[in-house]
C-alpha cells in the first residue's frame, strides 16, 4: 500500500531543494544520487526528473518506507530504499564509476516531528523516547540513569544549554521519586529558566542534545562523511544541509581542512601539499532566501555546503576524528546504559 501524505505533510517541502537542483544539474545529468535521509522523498522525486538519473534513498528510520512505496512503483530500474544510517553508506550496492553525487539533509522531517510516540517535540507526552532507528537506548534511560555530570556534559555540549547544571541537578533529585517523563522533564526546564525565552522554547536545547546524544548524531556525520568521501570517484559531488552550529562546525572543518593547500612549515609558506581532497566552489554556506523563510519556517536555520571530490587520498579519516574526538567520547557515555 502507498503512504498516504497529509495536507500538511505536503506543505511541508525539503530545505534549499531549488539551490541543490542548481548545482547538480547541468552538467551532471544522469548516473547515480545517494539521498542520505530520505524522509518524504522530497529531494529524491525531484532528482529523479533529471534525465538518466538513478536514486538509491537511505533512511534509518523504518517509517520513512512507506513513503518510498510510490516512487520503487513508478521508477523501478531507478530508484531503490533501504532503512540503514549514515555510516552504513558503504554497504550500498552502487557504481562506483556511475556516482555522481551524496547528498545528506541533517534536518529532522515533519512526520518525525510530528510522530508523539518518537518524543521528539516537547508537546508530546508519555515515557522518553527520540530514537530514529537503530538505537541502543532511548531518552528515557539516559534521562533516568546517568550522572549528574554526564548529563550536564551532554545538555552543554550538544545542546549550548548555560542552565545545564542546575537542570541536570533538578533531574537526579526528581528521579529519586519517580521515573522522569517527557512533560516532566519539560516542568523541571521550565523550573530551572529564570524567565520564559521568548524566541524558542525552553526546552528546545535539552531536548535537541537528547536526540544527538540518543542517535548518536555526531559519530554517525562524521563517519558517514567519511564514508561517502571514499565512495565518492573524483569530480563527485558531496552536499550537506545542516540545521544547527554543531553539525555545521563538523561539516564546515572538513570541507574547509581537507580543501585548502596547508603550508609544510611557517618558515617556508610557498612550499606546500599539492594534493588535495576536495575542491570547494564557495567557501560561504548558502542559506534559505526570504521567500523559503516565510514560506517554510523551519528553514531559516539552514545552512548548506558542498564539495567536489578531487583525489582519492587515504589519510584524511584519523585527521578529522581526532579533531572531534571528545564529542565521540561523550557520546560513548551511553555504551553504560
Amino acid at each position: 500500500m502507498n503512504a498516504t501524505i497529509s495536507p500538511e505533510e505536503k506543505k511541508h517541502y525539503p530545505v534549499l531543494l531549488e539551490e541543490i537542483l542548481s548545482i547538480i544539474t547541468p552538467p551532471r545529468y544522469g548516473g547515480t544520487f545517494i539521498d542520505c535521509t530520505f524522509g518524504l522523498g522530497g529531494y529524491s522525486r525531484r532528482i529523479l526528473e533529471i534525465p538518466n538519473s538513478k536514486v538509491v534513498a537511505i533512511d534509518r528510520d523504518p517509517n520513512s518506507k512507506r513513503f518510498s512505496e510510490d516512487l520503487s512503483k513508478n521508477y523501478q530500474d531507478r530508484f531503490r530504499f533501504e532503512n540503514k544510517k549514515f555510516s552504513e553508506i558503504d554497504t550500498l550496492n552502487v557504481d562506483q564509476e556511475d556516482l555522481s553525487c551524496i547528498i545528506f539533509d541533517l534536518g529532522c522531517s515533519y512526520h518525525q516531528i510530528k510522530d508523539l510516540k518518537k518524543g521528539l517535540s516537547f508537546y508530546s507526552s508519555g515515557k522518553l523516547n527520540m530514537r530514529m532507528g537503530f538505537n541502543d537506548f532511548s531518552a528515557h534511560e539516559v534521562v533516568n540513569k546517568l550522572q549528574k555530570k554526564e548529563l550536564e556534559r551532554i545538555f552543554k555540549v550538544f545542546g549550548d544549554e548555560k542552565d545545564g547544571a542546575k537542570i541536570a541537578s533538578k533531574i537526579i533529585k526528581t528521579r529519586e521519586r519517580k521515573d522522569i517523563d517527557t512533560q516532566e522533564l519539560v516542568r523541571i526546564i521550565d523550573s530551572s529558566k529564570k524567565k520564559k525565552n521568548r524566541r524558542i522554547h525552553n526546552a528546545t536545547k535539552v531536548f535537541q542534545a537528547l536526540r544527538i546524544f540518543v542517535n548518536k548524531e555526531v559519530s554517525e556525520l562524521i563517519y558517514g562523511l567519511i564514508k561517502a568521501t571514499k565512495l565518492l570517484k573524483p569530480g563527485g559531488l558531496l552536499i550537506i544541509v545542516t540545521f544547527h552550529s554543531l553539525e555545521d562546525k563538523i561539516v564546515k572543518f572538513f570541507f574547509k581542512n581537507f580543501s585548502e593547500q596547508k603550508s609544510v612549515s611557517r618558515y617556508l609558506p610557498n612550499k606546500v601539499n599539492k594534493k588535495l581532497l576536495f575542491l570547494m566552489d564557495k567557501k560561504k554556506p548558502i542559506i534559505p532566501s526570504l521567500k523559503e523563510i516565510t514560506e517554510n519556517p523551519p528553514s531559516r536555520s539552514a545552512k548548506l555546503r558542498y564539495v567536489i571530490k578531487n583525489e582519492n587520498l587515504d589519510d584524511f579519516a584519523d585527521e578529522f576524528i581526532k579533531k572531534f574526538q571528545e564529542l565521540i567520547n561523550i557520546e560513548n557515555l551511553g555504551k553504560r546504559l
